[in-house]
């Protein structure tokens, strides 16, 4: 008996169960959201709209009767024994319709918002590991105020330095391209010269 309600305590209190029993409370709250939105929020919307439109009560009205049965009221008045009519309720279809549709949206944007933190945190993870730090290193980014065990703040200052580096590479390339130009305009080939007697004929037949 001991041994089985230890086998009870350790499978109750194994990671994978917590998670799943958290789950379940968070999807049962989750679901009393969704379920308020679509009643209260969305449904109105789309009854008024079909209000508009085909002047009816929204989805409440939208039957297709197989076997209509009808009853007397107190008033007198012929109305409709949904208890003993067969008929399709198009609007409880599609209001299971629109519950589905928001549940599996937000529970996309949930998946794909998580997908993308775990994704950053490993490529952080893995350029922190692939960099291994040298006395210059420390140096540098004690001198700029950076904690060197904080992992995610190292990985931040060197995309940032990378960031920089590049673009003084690239501001180095274009004024050597300047450079470059200018003393060409100063000291010109004989391709350039040809160039230029081209363009001057050309200009003096326009």
């Amino acid at each position: 008996m001991q041994k089985f309600f230890g086998e009870f305590k350790k499978f109750i209190t194994r990671g994978n169960v917590m998670d799943m029993a958290v789950g379940v409370i968070i999807g049962g709250a989750f679901s009393a959201i969704v379920t308020a939105l679509t009643n209260h929020v969305l449904m109105p919307i789309v009854n008024w709209f079909l209000l508009v439109i085909t002047g009816g009560s929204g989805l409440d009205s939208i039957y297709t009767y197989l076997n209509k049965v009808e009853t007397t009221n107190d008033l007198g008045e012929k109305v409709i024994d949904t208890a003993n009519s067969i008929y399709i309720d198009w609007g409880a279809f599609i209001t299971a319709i629109i519950n589905f549709i928001l549940i599996a949206f937000v529970l996309f944007m949930i998946v794909r918002t998580i997908n993308k933190v775990a994704e950053t945190n490993k490529r952080i993870k893995e350029d922190a590991e692939k960099r291994k730090l040298t006395k210059e290193d420390k140096k540098e980014l004690k001198a700029n105020g950076v904690n060197i065990k904080d992992k995610a703040a190292v990985s931040a200052y060197y995309a940032d330095k990378k960031i920089k580096e590049k673009a003084a590479e690239e501001a180095a390339a274009k004024e050597a391209e300047e450079q470059a130009k200018a003393e060409r305009l100063l000291n010109p080939t004989a391709e350039d010269l040809l160039k230029d007697i081209k363009e001057l004929l050309a200009a003096k037949i326009k």
